[in-house]
């Protein structure tokens, strides 16, 4: 998304380039996140300056990409916290479906999650289920470490919608100049396979040009999509944060 060179943190152009950089790297996760046992690819070879502009240069500015794989339901909870002497945690718990596994250990009243379901039983699937293996997630729990010293743990809940909605927060904040809060506060989309979901919020111009691509746009006041994020900040003067005030 950097590489783009979008200039605002608003607009079409930050809502259409977050979300083909997301389904590109949708592509590459599908394509190589297994258990760190059987990795076909080293993971951190998409992270160096040629891969990242490969795929940057695949973005096109006048048509939508079609979306990986359809997503799936989840549920997830997000927790930031940072102790007096500034050591910051960045944490999520999810028991994947609404009730996990359902199955309670009656000694702890513990809920089993349900993550296998992530394995496949297809022999030669690249997350093929065997025993001792882990299982594929979509768990983002993010930390933001700036150059000045600020350290700033933020995150979300939304299945495949987290880590659309973390890059809004953070490349407003981080590369547009917002507040944390502002960041958070403002109005928000989530891509799925079957559409993209936009705020009520988001002007009218931008949903056109986003149904001009070939995106099909919903709007909502609100949608488990758009999650509910939160961050924390630390700073030379303190500490500050941002809440998600529509849960």
């Amino acid at each position: 998304f950097e590489q783009l060179r979008v200039k605002e943190g608003e607009g079409f152009a930050h809502v259409h380039g977050l979300v083909e950089a997301t389904k590109r790297a949708f592509r590459v996760r599908d394509r190589v996140v297994t258990d760190p046992s059987r990795l076909p690819a080293r993971p951190q070879d998409f992270l160096t300056g040629p891969a990242l502009a490969q795929l940057a240069g695949e973005i096109d500015t006048e048509h939508a990409l079609p979306w990986p794989d359809p997503a799936q339901p989840g549920d997830t909870i997000w927790m930031g916290a940072v102790d007096a002497q500034g050591r910051a945690v960045s944490f999520i718990q999810s028991v994947y479906w609404e009730f996990g596994s359902g199955t309670v250990l009656s000694n702890s009243g513990v809920c089993w999650q349900n993550r296998g379901t992530s394995f496949s039983l297809q022999p030669n699937a690249l997350n093929y289920l065997q025993p001792g293996l882990k299982p594929f997630h979509t768990l983002n729990p993010s930390l933001a470490v700036f150059d000045d010293g600020r350290v700033m743990p933020y995150g979300t809940m939304g299945g495949e919608g987290q880590p659309q909605t973390q890059a809004a927060v953070f490349t407003r904040y981080a590369r547009f100049g917002q507040t944390l809060q502002q960041a958070v506060s403002a109005p928000r989309f989530s891509a799925t396979s079957d559409a993209i979901d936009i705020s009520n919020r988001i002007q009218g111009r931008v949903e056109r040009k986003l149904q001009g691509l070939g995106y099909p746009v919903v709007r909502s006041p609100y949608g488990f999509g758009f999650a509910a994020v939160h961050g924390i900040r630390i700073h030379e003067d303190g500490l500050d944060g941002g809440a998600d005030r529509r849960w």
